[in-house]
C-alpha cells in the first residue's frame, strides 16, 4: 500500500505540474492567506504492533491488514509555511496474533483476532514550501490522543478466557509528506503518514490465574503503522 500510494502522488503531482506549465492557470491564489480552514479526510491504513519481549521463550506473529480512516481537518494558519492541525477522526483495523509457545496446542489458545475502532485527536504541525503553481509539498507531523472502542480493559475475562485485551487510553506520534493540488474548485491534499505508539497498550493477564503464556514474556506492546490519507478543503 505504501508503494503504491507513493507512486500515486508522484504522478499526479508530474501530471498536474506539467499541466501548470502548459496554461499557467493559478487556481486559489488567496487560498493560503485565510487564518483558519476547514475541511475532511479519509483514506486507509495499515496497522501492525512494535513487541519486545523480556527473553526469547515466546514469539508472537502479527499479520496486518487493511483498515479505513475517516474524519475532520481544523487548520490554523501561524505563519505563511507553518500550520497547526487538528484532525480528529475514527480508525478501524484487525489484526491476527499467532503465538508460537510450546502449552499453546489448539488454534483457540495460539491464534488471537484483534479488533480495533480507535478515535484519534492528532495535534500536528505542518510545514510547507512555498507554492509552485497549483503544487505545495509539505512535511507534517505531531501527537496524537487514541481511544480505543474495542479494548477491553475492563472485562474481568482475559485469554485464559479466550479474551485479549489492551487499553482505552493511548498516545502515538505520527510523521509524513504530503502534497497540496490546487485545483478549480477545491483543494486535494493526498498524504502518507507514518504512526507509532509511544505507551505500552497491552493488558496482562491476571496474575491470579498463573504464568501467562500470552502476555507474561512481553515487555511491549505497541501500534505502529502506515495512513494514507486523501484531504479535500
Amino acid at each position: 500500500m505504501k508503494k503504491t500510494a507513493l507512486i500515486f502522488i508522484f504522478i499526479f503531482g508530474i501530471t498536474s505540474l506539467y499541466a501548470q506549465k502548459k496554461d499557467k492557470v493559478i487556481y486559489k491564489q488567496n487560498w493560503d492567506k485565510q487564518t483558519i480552514f476547514w475541511g475532511f479526510y479519509l483514506g486507509l491504513n495499515q496497522k501492525d504492533f512494535k513487541i519486545s519481549y523480556l527473553n526469547e521463550d515466546t514469539f508472537i506473529t502479527s499479520k496486518p491488514s487493511t483498515g479505513f480512516n475517516v474524519g475532520l481537518i481544523g487548520d490554523l494558519r501561524l505563519h505563511k509555511n507553518i500550520n497547526l492541525r487538528l484532525e480528529p477522526g475514527l480508525s478501524s483495523n484487525t489484526k491476527t496474533l499467532h503465538f508460537r509457545n510450546q502449552t499453546l496446542i489448539t488454534p483457540q489458545d495460539s491464534i488471537r483476532d484483534v479488533n480495533a475502532t480507535y478515535l484519534r485527536i492528532p495535534l500536528l504541525v505542518k510545514l510547507s514550501t512555498d507554492r509552485l503553481y497549483n503544487i505545495r509539498p509539505y512535511l507534517i507531523g505531531g501527537v496524537s490522543y487514541d481511544y480505543n472502542f474495542s479494548s477491553n480493559e475492563d472485562n474481568p475475562a482475559d485469554n485464559f478466557d479466550t479474551e485479549f485485551r489492551m487499553k482505552k487510553h493511548n498516545f502515538t506520534y505520527e510523521i509524513g509528506f504530503g502534497v497540496d493540488f490546487y485545483l478549480p474548485y477545491f483543494i486535494f491534499s493526498p498524504s502518507i503518514r507514518g504512526v507509532f505508539a509511544i505507551n505500552d497498550e497491552l493488558v496482562r493477564d491476571n496474575e491470579s490465574n498463573g504464568y501467562s503464556p500470552w502476555t507474561g514474556n512481553v515487555d511491549y506492546f505497541g501500534t505502529r503503522g502506515v495512513f494514507l490519507k486523501l484531504a479535500f478543503h
